[in-house]
């Protein structure tokens, strides 16, 4: 009796609980069950998706009876469900037009409205409205970056994002971190534009995924897949000051799933320029060569796909007096002179594999191997340096019960030796080794409408920043048609490497001064910040035409700053750890606008409220213009028959007046206005197309001739107490200009 009971219990629970639920199958037009399909209750978060065989089951509810089924591929279906038994939903194939007429072009750079975080793409058509030679210039044409010479003596040009330098920017290659360390001063210049395939500029904190250093932003560069790559190319530019570059890519496919690629560069400038005739080069000469070879294996079929890269790069470079010659001058006080020679290997590799009865989960391996090798002397300042470094990162992402919220998972290691060796006035090894583990984990959650966010946290064990833990969050919201408002926080921690860092600042006669508080880093602890953000986007028409506008404001607050002071004195570089409060205010509006079809119109204007308590007290940052404005125009005229086009592009940018490093207590003839003059740099070029596989290029720099008075202090005496290159807010050559081919085999 009492079995029987019980069996009748479990029948008539079991009976209940099937009529709270429905159960189906998902199938397409050949009656092959679909894995992975979406089906939700409309208008609500309650949602599935489907097995193996297609199968699913989901709870009924109260607000309604329709399901919406979607899968990619496939057109949605509503579907109304007047039944608790088994049902099939037949999907439709997206396959019904037999032609597509393209209406809208792509635009070069795109503010994305989808992704969680604030990410704008730059396309390699972008990349191609100036010569772009190396990466650190690939941004002339875009207002989120500003791109400024760091001295009078190497030319090198340094990157700022949110009113931030580089140091703080996460700049990584396909999501490996790549300039960092030893290569932070010139990482940029060793990537040559022709390699990039796109560039995704995140603003404020970017992913847990790609470790904890990111600070004011991300730059992800991704270099051109063999898989999908011409046969070959070649670029071949030249310019007034005798600058003479050459790039080739050699595409070679072996196979449906093998393909490689070689890609050759080589730029070389022999002829010495001083324009405004202080005696020093404005441009450093010298050579380089730069080799990457890389694989693609993709086994589509079986989900997997992996790369292998290996490079070897060697760059030569000389700067100082006109007169100076390294084989008599260098280390003497004959004449001032620089050398700055650099090797780097690199040998990295991905590999990801997709899971193939679950699309939607997929597992990744990266590992990355560097040695960057650089030997130099500014003067009689010597700075030698040799970081190894072993990169490694292992990813898994997956679905919790459906895929609208997802997840990523991993753990990473990272290990980097230092030889590094310091001769200023005073002499110091600070070789040493640094290594860290971590795992992440992050959340993405998105109701497949109007809201979205990430919330991710990773914890790392460093054996000189300790255990410590690093949270992030991104959200987005589309509160109506077209518009998109995000808001993002997150915590960022790193160790300065204030040499490899603030290398200009080798070029003066300043002496160097670390106030030691017995941390673990040169005697200084380590930078700890936090960035909050807001942004919005709205697109709309004006008078007819495609528009947007964007608004960016973004805070970095520093808990702790290693400190670069060079207010104290301009005869002394202090560092120290922060007292006080460092902290970086940016607000961006931008608007875009295309009044007819391939004519765009980019404009923004940006102020920057940068500040950091200096041993004098608290100062707006140096050689930071609180005012900014940029304005970018593109037109092409339409492409002919055999591919004949003109593409016209040019850029304007206003810069205001910025404080310079006090030198008050300098004699007379050595002392410097407290701020810089504004100015205007304008860039422009030409492209002509003659067909699909060859066009040439003309372009020119600074069209307005400005040049900088007294870009290098005490430049006659480079040897004396008041010697200074690092002063420079302009340009020192004046115009440029350039012109080039390009030519390709499809």
């Amino acid at each position: 009796m009492y079995n029987k009971i019980t069996a009748l219990l479990l029948f008539f629970v079991s009976f209940v609980q099937a009529q709270d639920e429905i159960k189906g199958k998902i199938i397409d037009e050949n009656n092959e069950e679909l894995l992975g399909a979406n089906v939700f209750w409309i208008n609500t978060s309650v949602g599935t998706t489907t097995d193996i065989n297609g199968n699913f089951t989901l709870k009924k509810v109260d607000e309604t009876t329709s399901l919406v089924v979607s899968y990619i591929g496939y057109k949605t279906q509503k579907v109304e469900i007047t039944s608790t038994e088994n049902i099939t939903i037949k999907l439709e194939a997206v396959t019904t037009l037999n032609e597509v007429t393209v209406s809208k072009t792509k635009k070069s750079t795109e503010h994305s409205k989808f992704q969680v975080a604030n990410v704008h793409t730059m396309e390699q058509k972008e990349l191609l409205k100036a010569a772009c030679c190396n990466l650190s210039e690939s941004f002339s044409t875009n207002p989120s970056i500003d791109v400024n010479f760091s001295d009078a003596v190497t030319g090198n040009k340094q990157i700022k994002m949110l009113g931030l330098t580089s140091p703080y920017i996460l700049i990584a290659e396909e999501n490996i971190p790549s300039v960092r360390g030893a290569s932070q001063a010139y990482g940029l210049s060793f990537v040559p534009g022709t390699w990039v395939e796109s560039i995704q500029i995140t603003k404020g904190a970017g992913s847990v995924i790609n470790g904890y250093e990111s600070i004011s932003g991300q730059i992800n560069y991704e270099i051109l897949k063999p898989s999908n790559d011409i046969p070959f190319f070649l670029n071949v530019y030249g310019s007034q000051d005798s600058r003479f570059e050459l790039n080739t890519h050699f595409n070679q496919k072996y196979s449906d799933k093998l393909s490689s690629t070689l890609f050759v560069h080589g730029n070389t400038r022999q002829s010495k320029n001083d324009m405004n005739n202080d005696g020093f080069l404005d441009n450093p000469i010298g050579k380089q060569i730069n080799i990457l070879n890389r694989w693609q294996y993709n086994d589509v079929e079986n989900g997997f796909v992996s790369f292998l890269n290996l490079r070897y790069m060697k760059d030569e470079k000389q700067s100082g007096q006109v007169n100076f010659n390294p084989k008599l001058d260098r280390l003497t006080t004959n004449a001032w002179g620089s050398e700055i020679n650099t090797e780097k290997i690199e040998l990295s590799n991905k590999i990801g594999y997709v899971f193939p009865d679950m699309p939607y989960q997929s597992i990744g391996f990266q590992n990355s191997f560097q040695s960057h090798k650089q030997d130099s002397y500014f003067g009689l300042n010597q700075y030698n340096i040799h970081q190894k470094s072993y990169y490694s990162n292992l990813i898994f992402n997956s679905i919790i019960s459906n895929t609208r919220n997802k997840f990523a998972t991993g753990v990473n290691f990272n290990y980097d030796s230092y030889d590094e060796l310091v001769a200023v006035n005073f002499t110091k090894d600070f070789s040493r080794i640094d290594n860290s583990v971590g795992a992440f984990f992050e959340y993405t959650y998105d109701n497949l409408d109007n809201f979205s966010l990430v919330a991710g946290a990773r914890v790392d064990n460093h054996n000189r920043l300790g255990t410590f833990v690093t949270p992030r969050l991104h959200i987005r919201y589309n509160p109506w048609k077209e518009a998109v408002v995000r808001a993002s926080v997150g915590r960022g921690k790193r160790a300065a490497n204030i040499f490899a860092e603030n290398q200009q600042l080798f070029a003066s006669s300043r002496n160097f001064s670390i106030l030691n508080n017995d941390g673990k880093l040169y005697g200084l602890n380590p930078e700890i910040a936090w960035n909050y953000g807001l942004s919005f986007i709205q697109s709309f028409k004006l008078f007819g035409a495609d528009s947007e506008i964007v608004l960016d404001y973004y805070r970095s607050d520093f808990e702790n700053q290693a400190v670069v002071d060079l207010d104290f004195s301009p005869q002394q570089v202090l560092f120290f750890n922060l007292n006080g409060k460092s902290f970086a205010n940016s607000f961006q509006a931008e608007f875009n606008i295309e009044p007819f079809k391939h004519f765009n119109i980019k404009s923004a204007y940006k102020y920057y409220n940068v500040q950091t308590q200096f041993a004098a007290g608290q100062l707006q940052r140096a050689l930071q213009a609180k005012h900014r404005f940029f304005t970018n125009v593109s037109f092409e005229t339409h492409i002919k028959e055999k591919g004949q086009q003109w593409k016209f592009d040019a850029t304007y940018n206003l810069l205001g007046k910025q404080r310079l490093p006090n030198t008050s207590s300098n004699i007379p003839e050595y002392r410097l206005v407290e701020y810089a003059p504004s100015f205007a740099v304008v860039n422009a070029q030409i492209t002509r197309t003659f067909s699909s596989t060859f066009e040439v290029y003309i372009g020119g720099e600074n069209l307005g001739n400005y040049k900088q008075n007294n870009a290098i202090v005490s430049a006659e005496n480079p040897f004396g107490t008041y010697f200074d290159s690092s002063m420079i807010y302009g340009p020192v050559f004046g115009q440029m200009y350039y012109a080039g081919l390009r030519f390709k085999i499809k």
